[in-house]
């Protein structure tokens, strides 16, 4: 997936469709909850408690699921990270409130027009305008590396925290697989997108669709082969009509991706496209003030560049984006291959 893409007319279906997610997902909450002001269960800013918003509160039980390996079963799968399990869900809360308009949710652009691109309004005052949190904040950052070993067990109990997730509206919205992540659990690289497409939502595997595609010719071109990096996205679910992630959506499935990159521990990462790169970066900032220059996240090097799939819709892009990732290869010291004369 690409983020949105202007349309001639308003994605009337998706934008239904959204509403529906949102109304089933409050639903399965219980929407009394969000008026419970003493309920200890409930995790609400105090300038939220008070307000109708469109975006459900944290419920304890459910934010347990983000300490994940810190309470599995084995001891491989006990030693994920070495963020404290008893506050990580505190540490994200109090780092995404920080990011957040002192005004709380504002009313959905007065009405329920859609954007051309068949996503809500996004009106000043709105936390879908705030700058999201960089993932270098939601927790501290290990101060154990997780053994080469040991990787493939912590990344299998973080997708078993993840389970049927019903954490956000993506759930309800017709999505068919949660998609986790592919690839190698000790790359040197790795990969984030923004969302699973259709072809991704189908497989339950990232990148396999035409942008997937193009996306393993970049890494081939690298010297790399698909099953030597890590590849993940920003959101684990489809957003509908391929629509950009809502802050409240990227910002709940941020903590899995944040272990994720904990566990692989890459050298280096590539943010593919604008919405990986603020939600990784915690910054919003045009793409092309971004590209070709190293900034950090968790401990490893990220490099910006072009999404695969804005790359279809514009080839003239492909030789900025191969500029950035030579960038990458000289500092991981990758030799493309040597093409037949």
């Amino acid at each position: 997936m690409s983020g949105s893409e202007p349309t001639s007319q308003p994605n009337f279906v998706a934008v239904r469709q959204q509403l529906h997610a949102y109304v089933d997902f409050l639903r399965d909450l219980g929407i009394h909850d969000l008026y419970h002001r003493g309920d200890p269960k409930i995790i609400l800013p105090e300038w939220l408690r008070s307000k109708p918003v469109m975006a459900a509160p944290l419920v304890q039980g459910k934010a347990d699921a983000f300490r994940g390996s810190a309470q599995a079963a084995t001891p491989a799968q006990r030693q994920v990270s070495n963020y404290p399990a008893a506050s990580l869900a505190g540490i994200r809360v109090s780092a995404v409130r920080q990011h957040l308009p002192a005004q709380g949710f504002s009313s959905i652009g007065g009405g329920m027009g859609a954007a051309a691109d068949g996503s809500f309004p996004r009106t000043e005052g709105s936390p879908f305008m705030a700058k999201p949190p960089s993932l270098d904040v939601l927790a501290p950052i290990p101060v154990r590396i997780v053994p080469a070993a040991e990787r493939p067990a912590a990344l299998q109990a973080v997708r078993a925290a993840i389970g049927e997730c019903t954490r956000c509206p993506l759930a309800y919205a017709g999505r068919r697989h949660i998609v986790f992540a592919d690839g190698d659990p000790n790359a040197r690289l790795m990969f984030v997108g923004e969302g699973p497409g259709a072809d991704e939502d189908a497989s339950g595997v990232p990148f396999v669709g035409k942008a997937g595609q193009l996306l393993n010719n970049m890494i081939a071109a690298m010297g790399l082969k698909r099953e030597e990096v890590y590849i993940a996205n920003i959101v684990k679910c489809r957003p509908p009509g391929n629509r950009t992630p809502e802050f409240v959506e990227a910002t709940t499935c941020s903590p899995f991706l944040l272990q994720q990159i904990d566990i692989v521990h890459p050298e280096v990462i590539v943010a593919l496209g604008l919405t990986a790169a603020s939600y990784l970066l915690g910054v919003k900032q045009s793409l092309a003030s971004m590209r070709g220059r190293w900034q950090s996240v968790r401990g490893a090097k990220v490099m910006v560049t072009y999404h695969p799939a804005y790359l279809l819709r514009d080839p003239r892009q492909k030789a900025e984006a191969w500029k950035d990732l030579k960038l990458v290869m000289t500092e991981m010291g990758l030799t493309p291959p040597q093409r037949p004369s």
